[in-house]
């Protein structure tokens, strides 16, 4: 099934849409500075943001560079698949080592992130993907360096 993009899109007004823009820039930014910024009071700001979090639209995590955490190898591994996709995402959505999973079109049916300590635990992980019903081949590709991550997008 076809998904719009429209479908996915929850209806934001302009302070929300500010309240996450702030974030994004700097997501210890206080209450304080953020009601200042957009003309609420701390509590109303509080309570946006809460909102946000609890309807999933939002998470405000640390974001740390895997090489320099102990986690020396990352990748970006293709995956093509048998069956439903959906299924075969959820599956891979169980392995702690996956960050992220996305659903594609063109040479491969899914991208996975991985995190692994080091190239032993990688390749027990891909032994593992390979061992999944649905999972027909995959095609790894190995990070280097992280040259450019960035979260300040804003919105629409």
């Amino acid at each position: 099934m076809a998904v719009s993009p429209d479908q996915n899109q929850t209806e934001l007004d302009d302070i929300s849409k500010k309240i996450i823009e702030q974030l994004q820039e700097d997501g210890r930014r206080s209450y304080a500075a953020i009601a200042e910024s957009v003309g609420l009071s701390d509590a109303a700001v509080r309570q946006r943001i809460k909102r946000l979090i609890d309807s999933k639209l939002l998470e405000i995590v640390a974001v740390t560079d895997p090489l320099r955490v102990g986690f020396s190898r990352q990748a970006m591994i293709g995956v093509r698949v048998q069956g439903r996709l959906e299924d075969a995402a959820e599956a891979l959505d169980e392995f702690p080592e996956v960050s992220y999973v996305v659903l594609t079109a063109g040479t491969f049916d899914l991208l996975v992130e991985v995190v692994c300590e080091d190239d032993t635990h990688l390749l027990r992980l891909l032994s593992r993907m390979r061992e999944l019903p649905a999972v027909v081949t995959t095609e790894t590709f190995m990070y280097l360096k992280l040259h450019k991550q960035r979260y300040d997008w804003g919105t629409r």
